[in-house]
């Protein structure tokens, strides 16, 4: 694996769970994020939204979040802008019945806070036939920062405000 995703290993997946099951799944679906030909990554990113956020967040979710803001930082990982925008619906989900899920999820977002200022002031590279993934990428990152900006749950109240 790499430099990229290495620390996953660390993460004890199989005691986790996701919308389906066993979360021990899902750091082969973090790898087809990263390494997947266009359509693999597709499906993984979509995979993943389905597993650990949607609606609600689970305890895979906090788990996961830093391995997609590595993701969301690797130039080459191909759907940067759908990591970001996963994040964002992370930031948006919860999960009633397990409010120390749904803050340890969205804090795991707001940690990344430093990388999402970094990529939304990343400079465009224009490409011949269409937006360049660089402008797509900034978008992205600027949406998913005013997100952790606002942001504000039930979960979270009594955070310390975001960037101090």
């Amino acid at each position: 694996m790499g430099t990229v995703l290495g620390a996953m290993r660390n993460v004890r997946w199989h005691e986790l769970q996701h919308a389906y099951g066993s979360a021990s799944q899902v750091p082969g679906v973090l790898s087809r994020i990263a390494w997947g030909d266009a359509p693999t990554s597709d499906e993984a990113l979509s995979d993943l939204e389905r597993w650990i956020s949607t609606p609600p967040v689970f305890d895979s979710t906090a788990a996961t979040v830093p391995f997609l803001w590595e993701l969301a930082a690797t130039d080459t990982v191909r759907d940067r802008a759908g990591v970001l925008d996963l994040l964002a619906t992370i930031l948006a989900a919860g999960n009633a019945e397990h409010p120390a899920w749904t803050r340890a999820a969205h804090d795991a977002v707001a940690a990344g806070r430093a990388t999402a200022v970094r990529l939304a002031a990343a400079p465009d590279t224009p490409e011949a036939g269409g937006p360049s993934p660089a402008r797509t990428v900034r978008a992205a990152a600027t949406r998913l920062l005013a997100a952790i900006d606002r942001h504000a749950c039930p979960a979270c109240a009594g955070l310390p405000p975001r960037g101090a």
